[in-house]
C-alpha cells in the first residue's frame, strides 16, 4: 500500500515538473503593459510575467456590473479597496502581499525601521506557484486569483440578511472584452457567479434566478505616482476626510498619530491650443 502511495506521488511529480517545462507561451496571447500576462482563451486560463519583485504599485479592485439594488449597495462602477502591495518570491512561489503603512517608521536608522515593521502584521492576499522562468522573469498562473470574489458580494450579501452565497467556479470566467494592458496599469476583468439562496426581498426583486447572482469585477494594478506629491495636514475645520497613521519615531512632545486630508493632486498647467479654421485661425488660452 505504501510502495503504491510513493509511486503515485512521484508520478504526480513528474507531471507537474513537464508541465512546467513545456509550457508554450507562444500559443498564448501576449499583452504587454505594466504587468506583462498571457491570455489562453482555448483553456479561460491567465498568466502573469512578473519580472520586478518587492516592488510597490497599488491593487484596487471594483464592481463594473453590479447587483442593481440601491437598499443593498452594491452598484455599477463602485470602487473597492486600494492597496499598496508588492510581489515576494518564496522558494517556488510568488506572493502578493499587502504592506501595512497603518504603523510607520520614518528613520534613518534601519534597525529602527525594521522592529516597528516586524511589529505589526502584513496580509499575503495569494500564492501564485511559479509555473516557469524566463530570463529573470517568472510565470505564474493567476486564474484563480482573478476568480475570487475580491469585492466581498458575497459578505455583503450575508451582512444585509440576503442569503449565503460563495462562488461558483463552473459558472465564473475571465471577462475578455475589457481585459487590457497600458504602460502604467494593468486591467483584468472577470465574471464572479454567487450561488446560493435567496432569502432577502430587495436581492430577489433585482435577480432573475433565485439561486445565482452574478457580477462583473475588476481588478487594477496601478504604477504608484512620482514623490512630488504634497501632504496637507488635516484640519477639521477644513471639510476634509482624512487618512491617519502612527509614526513611532515621532518625538514624544507631538502627537503619534499622523493626520492628513485626502484630496486630489491637482496642477495648475497652462496650455496653448491652435484650432485652425478656414477664413483665420484663432488662439484659446
Amino acid at each position: 500500500m505504501r510502495k503504491t502511495l510513493y509511486t503515485t506521488i512521484i508520478v504526480l511529480l513528474s507531471t507537474l515538473s513537464v508541465f512546467a517545462q513545456n509550457l508554450d507561451l507562444s500559443k498564448f496571447k501576449k499583452m504587454e503593459g505594466f504587468v506583462n500576462f498571457y491570455l489562453d482563451e482555448e483553456n479561460g486560463k491567465i498568466y502573469l510575467e512578473i519580472d520586478d519583485l518587492e516592488k510597490e504599485f497599488l491593487y484596487v479592485s471594483s464592481l463594473t456590473a453590479g447587483v442593481g439594488s440601491n437598499d443593498l449597495g452594491l452598484d455599477r462602477g463602485q470602487l473597492g479597496q486600494t492597496r499598496i502591495v508588492e510581489f515576494r518570491k518564496t522558494g517556488n512561489k510568488i506572493f502578493l502581499v499587502q504592506k501595512n503603512y497603518d504603523y510607520r517608521a520614518y528613520s534613518d536608522n534601519p534597525a529602527e525601521v525594521k522592529s516597528i515593521r516586524d511589529a505589526f502584521a502584513e496580509s499575503t492576499l495569494w500564492g501564485f506557484d511559479v509555473a516557469q522562468e524566463n530570463d529573470g522573469s517568472f510565470i505564474v498562473e493567476a486564474t484563480k486569483f482573478y476568480m475570487e470574489d475580491t469585492h466581498g458580494v458575497g459578505s455583503r450579501l450575508s451582512r444585509s440578511r440576503q442569503g449565503t452565497f460563495r462562488t461558483d467556479a463552473s459558472r465564473s470566467s475571465l471577462y475578455y472584452p475589457t481585459i487590457k494592458n497600458f504602460p502604467k496599469n494593468t486591467e483584468v476583468e472577470a465574471v464572479i457567479t454567487l450561488t446560493g439562496q435567496i432569502t432577502g426581498r430587495e436581492l430577489s426583486s433585482v435577480t432573475p434566478g433565485s439561486d445565482a447572482v452574478t457580477v462583473r469585477q475588476r481588478h487594477s494594478f496601478i504604477e504608484l505616482p512620482d514623490l512630488d506629491y504634497q501632504k496637507r495636514e488635516f484640519d477639521p475645520r477644513g471639510g476634509f476626510n482624512a487618512i491617519s497613521y502612527m509614526d513611532f519615531t515621532t518625538p514624544i512632545t507631538e502627537p503619534i498619530v499622523k493626520r492628513f486630508i485626502t484630496r486630489h493632486r491637482l496642477e495648475k498647467k497652462i496650455q496653448l491650443l491652435l484650432f485652425q479654421k478656414w477664413w483665420s485661425p484663432s488662439f484659446i488660452f
